[in-house]
């Protein structure tokens, strides 16, 4: 029998703090604290919170209270691995779906997992958890599971996966490492997938060559960017490509740990240059680009949370390129593993370092 301890959090509705930016002062506001390695958050249309933490539980905080929902799948919370992602249907309103991504048990190993489930109308529980993908085959290291999961404009689903820790597998597309999966709602494979019907090609794959992508998000357009973890410099911001190769473990900005050369240099023909990259690295997780009303000023802007550095970096995209215009940064801001547009267009973040999710508003 699986049991569900009850956890103990800080609800801190306290006064706003300031936090510098270019545009002048925001305001920052701990919603909750006391939270144990918090990954993704997501705020429902009657302001409920949901954060996945990485042992497995799903907590929800709603008027003043904070609860562990039960009914979620069982994770391998092994290095990197855990209850991961959070991402609400575009219709969670009428059909209470949420996607959740996280690392399955696979016999000897694990693998990157996309799930799908009913918030229960009182919100105490997941009903109908279904599996709608998992990476095959997975790995045995706890490392580079990616998993971040957007809903595309089409209702497709993207799910980020790392290449595990076994860089030449970032170039086989005979599995699903280094990849980034793209599914329908039933987890059935689109028909305009790049690589469907190819013989030993996974017909799941969007895009492949990626390190660790932890950072995921829709322009306006709808296009998908992605901010991935490099090894020694080269962390990059990706603007995604159909059926394109972004060159893991070939073509870097960065070098190994050890100082060595990574693969062939920094281009080759028919591999994308990233967008942007930072070096040093700054560990990317979490990536949105705005596009409320609350800071007008900043629609269109893209938003990186740095775990490394512990700053929210503020860059503006200019087609397929990027540049970095400022890093945000406080003691709200030690290390940021996810940052998301809340539905009134405030924005919310998580800081691992704090244990805790805040809310930024004009």
């Amino acid at each position: 029998m699986r049991r569900f301890a009850v956890l103990a959090f800080a609800l801190l509705p306290t006064g706003a703090l300031a936090l510098e930016t270019e545009q002048g002062a925001v305001s920052v506001s701990a919603i909750v604290s006391g939270l144990d390695q918090p990954w993704g958050v997501a705020e429902t249309p009657d302001g409920a919170l949901l954060i996945t933490q990485r042992g497995g539980q799903l907590i929800l905080v709603q008027d003043g209270q904070a609860r562990q929902v039960r009914g979620t799948p069982r994770v391998a919370a092994q290095g990197q691995g855990g209850l991961l992602d959070i991402t609400l249907a575009r219709d969670f309103a009428e059909s209470r779906t949420l996607f959740l991504t996280y690392s399955k048990p696979q016999g000897g190993g694990s693998g990157t997992a996309l799930a799908a489930a009913e918030l229960s109308a009182d919100g105490t529980r997941l009903e109908n958890l279904r599996d709608l993908f998992e990476s095959a085959p997975g790995g045995t290291t706890g490392r580079h599971f990616g998993s971040r999961v957007v809903e595309a404009s089409d209702g497709t689903l993207f799910v980020t996966i790392g290449d595990r820790g076994d860089r030449p597998s970032a170039q086989d597309r005979s599995n699903h490492n280094g990849a980034i999966v793209r599914v329908n709602r039933d987890g059935s494979v689109p028909a305009d997938n790049p690589f469907l019907g190819q013989d030993g090609i996974q017909p799941h794959i969007w895009s492949y060559g990626h390190r660790n992508p932890q950072g995921a998000g829709l322009d306006g357009r709808g296009t998908l960017w992605t901010a991935e973890h490099g090894a020694r410099g080269g962390d990059e911001v990706n603007r995604v490509r159909k059926g394109a190769n972004f060159g893991w473990p070939v073509i870097s900005y960065g070098v190994h740990y050890s100082g060595a050369t990574i693969g062939q240099g920094q281009s080759q023909e028919g591999m994308e240059q990233p967008a942007f990259y930072w070096d040093p690295s700054m560990a990317p997780s979490g990536l949105m680009i705005y596009q409320g009303g609350m800071f007008p000023e900043w629609q269109g802007d893209m938003f990186v949370g740095s775990l490394k550095f512990s700053y929210i970096s503020r860059l503006a995209i200019d087609g397929i390129t990027a540049r970095e215009l400022e890093q945000i940064e406080g003691d709200e801001t030690l290390r940021v593993r996810d940052i998301v547009e809340a539905p009134d267009g405030s924005i919310l973040f998580i800081s691992v370092g704090n244990g805790a999710v805040y809310r930024m508003t004009r």
